[in-house]
């Protein structure tokens, strides 16, 4: 069963994953995030780097807590450019040190609530790091909402080779990638919602319903009516998508 809620850190969530009996791994689609996750079966922290296409988890299921970044905030956290991180999981030892991340991963594991301790080692990280940067969160906002990149950039100050370097670094990718991920979250939402496909596509921002059919080929990996379906039957929110609005 997978579970969220907004955390003490501003545009991030704090969710859990606990199999069931029978369960099969969840495909976890781009959102524009970045994760720090403890893995219950050997009490490890990872980090999960920016997705450009969809990530099903190897090894089968298991238990995690995780903390879900708002897009471009995790990189000031963990001391990395998120370029370096996209389409990978990383143990969190790679990036702060191994005695470092054990130390705090045995924390973690101890704790009487993985999830919560998870979320007090983010915040205190918040702490001792710069606070997210507004200009970025603006971009983000404007993107989220389908304004163009050009638009973006202008009203951001920025040019366009400006605003791709600060992208990579932010959240991965450029601005255009960004865009289309958001984009694409925005049209699965309305799916989910209940919304035709065509209507879905347009109000998404999509040219139409086969646009919207190739992006979700593309980036879920995935059809359209294979998703609606594969969400149907679930009863619980999945792990993706829920930190777009920044």
């Amino acid at each position: 069963m997978y579970e969220e809620h907004p955390a003490r850190l501003d545009g991030a969530v704090v969710w859990t994953l606990t199999p069931g009996a029978g369960s099969e791994p969840v495909p976890v689609l781009p959102d524009g995030c970045m994760d720090l996750l403890w893995r219950g079966c050997d009490g490890r922290l990872l980090v999960a780097g920016p997705d450009t296409v969809a990530y099903v988890p190897e090894g089968g299921p298991g238990r995690y807590a995780g903390i879900r970044f708002a897009p471009g905030d995790a990189p000031a956290l963990l001391g990395v450019p998120a370029s370096e991180l996209r389409d990978r999981r990383v143990e969190l030892g790679a990036l702060w040190g191994e005695a470092r991340a054990r130390r705090l991963g045995e924390r973690v594991a101890e704790a009487p609530d993985p999830a919560a301790a998870l979320e007090d080692l983010a915040v205190r990280r918040a702490a001792d790091v710069p606070p997210p940067d507004p200009l970025l969160r603006a971009v983000v906002r404007r993107l989220h909402a389908g304004r163009p990149v050009a638009e973006t950039a202008e009203l951001a100050g920025l040019g366009a080779r400006q605003l791709h370097r600060r992208s990579l670094d932010a959240f991965g990718y450029g601005p255009k990638t960004l865009a289309r991920i958001l984009r694409l979250q925005r049209a699965l939402a309305l799916v989910r919602a209940g919304l035709p496909y065509a209507e879905a596509a347009i109000g998404a921002g999509c040219a139409d319903q086969a646009h919207l059919s190739r992006e979700t080929r593309a980036l879920a990996g995935t059809t359209l009516s294979a998703y609606a379906s594969a969400w149907a039957k679930r009863e619980t929110p999945q792990p993706s998508g829920s930190s777009t609005t920044a």
